[in-house]
């Protein structure tokens, strides 16, 4: 895919800079990887470190899991 110069300069890209590729209804959107990375970051950057989501949610089911258990329900496939 050839991006045109004058969007090249504007944008600031560089030979060898990668981008991402998305698809937004009828639109492909091309954007860097840092930005998603710095994105990402500030959109989780609430969580503390050392509190982990996955351990998190692995409670929550079992919890919920327990629960079924208890009111007699099937938890199991």
């Amino acid at each position: 895919m050839v991006i045109p110069a004058a969007l090249r300069k504007a944008l600031h890209l560089k030979p060898g800079d990668r981008l991402i590729a998305r698809q937004e209804g009828e639109r492909l959107v091309l954007e860097r990887r840092e930005a998603i990375e710095k994105r990402l970051q500030d959109r989780f950057r609430h969580i503390p470190k050392e509190i982990s989501l996955v351990d998190e949610l692995i409670a929550e089911r079992r919890a919920e899991a327990a629960k079924e258990a208890a009111e007699g329900g099937d938890a199991g496939p």
